[in-house]
């Protein structure tokens, strides 16, 4: 029996309704490769993909991902628009399109430090690890990264995201880790919190943070602070994660040349981040669909 003869009798069996086999018993008994399989299908002329119509949509998302969720944020959004696949299906449909995220890449490099001793005041670790805020505008974090340019300088990278919602509060780009790169971020941040709030910003013990202008600034902003424990990075585990992320799901792919182009990859993976980047971790919405979902039950 030839393979096409094979393929067109396993695909007839396994298209019947209540048929008790899987394709994989199917493909065994008549001693047929998966590959050979659709390889023969594809020169059928009554063939049709079941699967045609979701595969469009995975590919769709995946794309609009940047190449970054796997199965079960993809199952997530293709719930969402109405293809009820479950979790399984999704992930072979997505392995036989040999759709992989990217953000699995495994480079290492030294993690900036902004350490410099007790230059200022150091203020107590109020959260000692207890990340569980779910409403915005209650626990805030923040700290800087490095990235190393191709034209061999070095950016840096300040940001504050809300524990609760996911979301980034601001983000600032600068060839320094200066104190006006700090200021830009406190000045951001005024203009995103409502006035009447009063979250905790919780730190390292960078020397940024330790500085007069710092603790006083966020005194007039109804900001209690907090800091990390000496050299314990997960002790602000949730801007840790963010980075992790920029770098992985996105920076990583490019040769940055210069502080120009680091200042809008940045840029545009934020309005990714915050405006179209589901987690499973917010119920399967953006950070900002989040937090106004969020606020909404809360005034209800």
């Amino acid at each position: 029996m030839s393979n096409k003869v094979k393929a067109q009798f396993v695909y007839n069996s396994w298209s019947a309704n209540n048929f008790p086999y899987t394709l994989n018993v199917l493909l065994k008994v008549n001693n047929l490769k998966r590959s050979t399989y659709y390889d023969e299908l594809k020169r059928i002329k009554n063939y049709k993909d079941k699967y045609a119509k979701v595969k469009e949509q995975i590919k769709l998302i995946f794309k609009r991902s940047k190449m970054t969720y796997g199965h079960r944020r993809i199952k997530c959004i293709l719930d969402k628009i109405g293809f009820n696949y479950c979790l399984e299906t999704v992930r072979k449909l997505m392995k036989n399109m040999r759709l992989q995220p990217t953000m699995y890449n495994n480079r290492r490099k030294k993690k900036y430090s902004s350490y410099r001793g007790n230059i200022g005041k150091i203020h107590p670790n109020i959260l000692h690890q207890n990340f569980k805020a779910t409403m915005p505008y209650q626990i805030l974090h923040t700290d800087i990264t490095q990235l190393k340019l191709k034209d061999h300088s070095n950016g840096y990278i300040s940001a504050i995201i809300d524990e609760g919602t996911k979301e980034i509060l601001s983000i600032q780009v600068s060839d320094s880790p200066n104190q006006q790169l700090i200021y830009k971020n406190l000045k951001d941040l005024k203009n995103k919190i409502p006035a009447e709030s009063n979250p905790i910003m919780h730190s390292d013990q960078g020397w940024h943070y330790q500085l007069p202008y710092y603790t006083s600034k966020l005194k007039k902003m109804n900001i209690k602070q907090s800091m990390s424990r000496k050299g314990n990075c997960l002790d602000n585990a949730p801007i840790e994660s963010f980075f992790s992320l920029l770098k992985r799901e996105y920076l990583n792919n490019f040769e940055i040349k210069n502080i120009e182009m680091l200042t809008k990859l940045t840029k545009d993976y934020l309005n990714f981040f915050n405006n179209q980047r589901i987690s499973l971790k917010t119920k399967g919405m953006t950070p900002i669909e989040y937090r106004n979902h969020s606020i909404k039950n809360h005034l209800i």
